[in-house]
């Protein structure tokens, strides 16, 4: 079955990861980033160990890297880090209704990045507990997966116990977007399922207002070798897509509304609205002209006679 065990007191309602919460029973949950910790320079293949994706600023840019809790802690540059998913991974879809939003039938065998840490599996999470970041935003951090290239579909979801529904955050078959806000000193991990063996190349932006009132984002791509067959080469070498530059970032349970700019849908009323305005001056006008063709000529018959 999919590991299903989730992380009581991280989750406080569906799809919103917050600060906090409760202390977690898993202890690996309970941690702290030193200011000073490497960005490493080569390339590597993650297999296990505990893994975060997080914002940082490198050399003064906002960014995402992979934060590499393995062995000693280090940030890692996405594009030369590949997180392997051996079959040791491998779980069967539930026969469960509950699990249909995985998208395969129940008994298909799926790789799983199970939610609570198994030592033969890759741990991926995210947090945001860099200090120069959690000294410079404003309360959080918009996560949206803004695109995904590979074999098969991705779904992530978190599970808070055997028996509570499952709270779905991410899932390549809809659209991009799907934006998961992340208070600010949060550390969650949450179940990733990939349906197919093969190089995936997962897009995750991250969209965050400072304190000074300057907005950032960044895009990269997390780099998945699903399978013992895929060369660490071949998963290294994929080209990403080019992800759209547009974002529904930052529209969250707190926020009424795009952080991006104002709402597609309110520039075409108030391009609707300028017409109809324009329309009407134009009537105006043209019935004041015709009104005084009427008066120029009713003068004209007045004087003739």
């Amino acid at each position: 079955m999919l590991v299903l065990l989730g992380t009581p007191g991280v989750v406080a309602r569906a799809g919103v990861a917050q600060a906090g919460q409760p202390a977690s029973p898993d202890p690996a949950l309970n941690q702290s980033i030193a200011p000073d910790q490497p960005v490493a320079a080569g390339q590597v293949e993650l297999s296990a160990g505990h893994i975060d994706i997080g914002p940082r600023f490198d050399d003064g840019q906002w960014t995402l890297l992979i934060h590499d809790d393995s062995a000693e802690p280090v940030w890692r540059d996405p594009d030369r880090t590949v997180l392997r998913v051996t079959e040791a991974a491998v779980q069967t879809v539930p026969d469960d209704p509950a699990y249909e939003f995985i998208g395969v039938s129940a008994g298909t065998p799926v790789y799983v990045v199970p939610q609570v840490q198994q030592t033969d599996v890759v741990w991926v999470g995210w947090n945001t507990q860099d200090p120069q970041v959690m000294q410079t935003i404003d309360r959080g951090v918009t996560l949206e997966l803004a695109g995904v290239a590979g074999p098969g579909t991705v779904t992530m979801y978190l599970q808070a116990g055997t028996f509570s529904a499952p709270q779905v955050l991410w899932r390549s078959a809809e659209p991009p977007g799907q934006p998961m806000w992340v208070e600010v000193n949060t550390h969650t991990h949450a179940n990733w399922v990939f349906t197919e063996p093969g190089v995936y190349l997962v897009a995750v932006r991250a969209t965050a207002d400072l304190i000074s009132g300057e907005q950032v984002s960044a895009v990269r791509h997390l780099r998945f070798a699903i399978g013992d067959t895929v060369t660490t080469d071949t998963a290294l070498a994929a080209q990403p897509p080019v992800v759209e530059p547009t974002s529904s970032a930052a529209t969250t349970d707190d926020d009424a509304g795009s952080a991006g700019g104002q709402s597609p849908w309110l520039v075409a009323g108030l391009a609707l609205t300028a017409t109809g305005l324009a329309v009407a001056l134009i009537v105006v006008v043209l019935r004041g002209r015709s009104a005084r063709r009427r008066a120029e000529q009713e003068r004209s018959t007045g004087a003739a006679t």
